[in-house]
């Protein structure tokens, strides 16, 4: 793909995405949500993708939310009713992607950063990793990143980042403690990790993943029940074309990781 923002590579089912804007501390611009829209397009629509790598490159931060120097376009648009919200276009079940993603965090994560890490399936982080919403500091409500954040950490832990602003930081072994990330690895190990992660899923059956993932987050926005009635109509859309991409008697077993 012949891009500008980002770096796109694929190999054995996995789409590694590199935000690459280690100048601008990988803050996104017009173009890189463009970008974006063209790169969740090409791995919902492409079956040869299983997971996606999402990382950052540079060694000060993942993503410092939007370019401010440079703005959005749309953010501009003289009626505030046609606006539309960046995420639109940066996240991944915003554009129906199904396919998990697997994020690596180093450095600052902070405001829009958290259109991506929001709606991640698995969130690692490196060790220098800082988590923070800078928006009230700047007189800007903070209601986007912390409505996505309160789906997925206690309500009182999304209020403080979104409340405190630049007063505080998140550190990477707070994000672990409260269910932001999954695991936290040495800096010069987080990709490798990331890669290692999705590597593991992309062998599984496709089918059986991407069900998994729809039905899972598709649940968050329904009644329990209703959870349980569209969970069980994916499994029997869902399991007759899964089985038949897996020979059951052939799976190894391996010796399982211990986390």
């Amino acid at each position: 793909m012949d891009l500008e923002t980002l770096e796109f590579s694929l190999g054995e089912h996995v789409a590694t995405v590199t935000l690459n804007r280690p100048d601008k501390l990988n803050a996104f611009n017009q173009t890189m949500c463009d970008e974006f829209s063209r790169v969740w397009e090409r791995v919902r629509d492409d079956d040869g993708i299983h997971v996606v790598v999402l990382r950052a490159a540079g060694d000060r931060a993942f993503c410092t939310g939007v370019d401010v120097t440079e703005g959005l376009a749309r953010a501009g648009h003289s009626n505030v009713w046609t606006r539309e919200d960046p995420g639109a276009q940066l996240s991944p079940k915003q554009n129906q992607v199904w396919k998990p993603v697997v994020c690596a965090v180093h450095g600052m994560a902070a405001g829009g950063a958290f259109y991506w890490i929001n709606e991640s399936d698995l969130v690692i982080c490196a060790e220098d990793a800082q988590f923070f919403d800078p928006h009230v500091t700047y007189g800007m409500t903070s209601a986007l990143e912390p409505i996505g954040l309160a789906r997925r950490v206690p309500l009182g832990e999304a209020l403080r980042i979104a409340l405190l602003g630049l007063d505080e930081r998140m550190s990477a072994q707070r994000a672990l403690q409260i269910g932001l990330v999954s695991e936290v690895v040495a800096r010069d190990t987080l990709w490798q990790r990331a890669d290692e992660l999705a590597r593991i899923i992309a062998a599984k059956p496709p089918a059986a993943i991407q069900g998994t993932v729809r039905a899972i987050w598709e649940s968050l926005d329904s009644t329990r029940t209703q959870a349980l009635r569209t969970g069980l109509m994916y499994t029997q859309l869902g399991n007759p074309i899964g089985t038949a991409q897996v020979d059951r008697a052939a799976v190894q077993r391996p010796e399982p990781t211990i986390r």
